[in-house]
């Protein structure tokens, strides 16, 4: 009984993780199609990534 429990939790969590990668394998093409221009989703949220990285970097190099 519990060897066939285990099992199926082991099944299952072996589904999820197949699951989450197929949902990330899209979330990743969707944003990746549309890279063809500056004006995509994917490059105005890598420019608000660096944007904040170099605010955080400056304010981090300023005297405390």
């Amino acid at each position: 009984m519990t060897h066939h429990t285990l099992s199926l939790t082991a099944a299952q969590r072996g589904q999820s993780s197949m699951e989450y990668l197929v949902v990330c394998g899209a979330l990743a093409l969707a944003l990746g199609i549309g890279m063809a221009n500056d004006q995509s989703v994917l490059w105005q949220l890598l420019e608000a990534f660096r944007t904040a990285y170099q605010n955080i970097s400056y304010s981090i190099s300023l005297p405390g």
